[in-house]
């Protein structure tokens, strides 16, 4: 279901602009121009639906941001907005445990605010660790973070911080104390380090550092970002939200070397990386198969490259689903690559089988035409740790598919199992 986003403002070029940006978030807004009209809303709504809200410091019956109250209790996540800013202001918003407040200042501010929503959606799945031995310092840390709707793990030494990262894969930031006391905070970085990289894991050093000292020797061993106690909620969330989305920029740069631009499978490139790094463990049983498609030059030649490229894509999902626990790639053109570890010969077979199956008896619809898609494997069971002697092998028995007349499987899985 579609979430949404109360905005309670009175200005009407103001709600005409929020709204826009928060349907640009694909989120839906839901408006009231006073705090009671939002009363009156809110009382019929689950507070679950809500994403957060969107607050005007100054209403008509709520001149000194008694309307940020009414949101934070209803346990929305809300930023302030405010037509102006003192510092009397400033204190008040910040008072209160707001997301963020938004001086609407200039045109750049409503841009900031629109990457602040889509932060408050993505952060509900990454994890951040503070750790801190004074537990009222980390848990007013944590309760900072969860404002922003991040998932939250508190410790007090290194060694519990090692457990929690070896548990939750989607943790994404780490907060170090340079006061932690089994381990030497620079040295605990610099072991962090050498285990996940700069673009896995974002480290942020924190200390009372007066003589400036400290700050570089966190950044020299490893850490991405330095905070100095007592920090500023506006510098604290700034460098919160520019390390989280660095991590997210390098995982899509990544995402589009290794994704298959047409089909969106796994290419080449990242088949290669991914299964040499699986044949490290020296799986007992691994087979490998080529999937080549039957007569693809004639689709295209008959029907034209949009039919091909249409015909590319529903199979490239069919092989995605069906083989989403094990390695699947596009290697060019119509041909695919599909790695099985630890799957016996006699299971391997059994399930290529099944793929060549489910492409043949489900033709592909193309606007008026119903095209009929075949499929011809060549699958080799011979475990061996070199990936390109086992994809000549593949190769091979592709050919013989072809040669003895497509839409099958030819394997050598007898010749392992005799």
């Amino acid at each position: 279901m579609q979430q949404k986003v109360l905005i309670i403002e009175d200005n009407a070029s103001s709600i005409s602009l929020l709204t826009k940006l928060v349907e640009m978030a694909q989120l839906k807004p839901v408006l009231a121009s006073s705090l009671t009209a939002a009363k009156h809303t809110f009382i019929h709504s689950d507070p679950e639906d809500y994403l957060c809200a969107i607050v005007d410091y100054d209403l008509p019956d709520a001149p000194n941001g008694e309307a940020i109250d009414f949101a934070v209790k209803s346990y929305l996540p809300t930023i302030v907005t405010t037509a102006r800013l003192d510092e009397d202001i400033r204190k008040a918003v910040l008072s209160r445990d707001v997301v963020d407040y938004i001086p609407t200042e200039n045109a750049q501010i409503f841009d900031y605010l629109m990457r602040l929503i889509g932060r408050l959606e993505k952060n509900k799945t990454t994890g951040v660790v503070v750790i801190n031995p004074r537990r009222s310092e980390r848990t007013a840390m944590a309760a900072l973070l969860r404002r922003h709707n991040f998932i939250t793990y508190e410790c007090a030494t290194a060694t519990q911080a090692e457990t929690l990262l070896d548990k939750h894969s989607h943790i994404k930031l780490v907060f170090v104390d340079s006061d932690i006391q089994d381990k030497p905070p620079t040295q605990f970085v610099a072991w962090l380090r050498k285990q996940y990289s700069k673009e896995d894991l974002a480290i942020i050093g924190i200390a009372n550092d007066r003589n400036n000292l400290l700050s570089a020797r966190f950044i020299k061993s490893g850490a991405n970002d330095f905070v100095r106690k007592p920090y500023h909620l506006e510098e604290f969330l700034c460098r919160v939200n520019q390390n989280i989305e660095l991590l997210e920029n390098v995982e899509t740069i990544r995402r589009t070397a290794n994704t298959d631009y047409l089909t969106g499978l796994p290419n080449r490139r990242h088949f290669f990386y991914t299964v040499n790094k699986m044949q490290r463990n020296q799986p007992a049983n691994q087979a490998l198969a080529l999937l080549d498609l039957d007569f693809f030059k004639a689709i295209n030649d008959t029907h034209g490259h949009d039919a091909g490229d249409e015909v590319l894509k529903v199979v490239a999902n069919r092989l995605a689903v069906m083989c989403a626990d094990v390695i699947i790639a596009r290697f060019g053109g119509e041909e695919f690559c599909i790695y099985l570890p630890d799957t016996e010969p006699h299971k391997a077979v059994s399930r290529l089988e099944e793929i060549r199956r489910n492409i043949s008896d489900h033709p592909v619809k193309f606007g008026e035409l119903t095209l009929n898609v075949t499929v011809s494997i060549g699958l080799t069971t011979q475990s061996d740790h070199n990936i390109q002697a086992m994809l000549t092998t593949a190769d091979k028995l592709l050919y013989q598919a072809k040669h003895n007349g497509r839409n099958r499987v030819e394997h050598d899985a007898q010749k392992v199992c005799g």
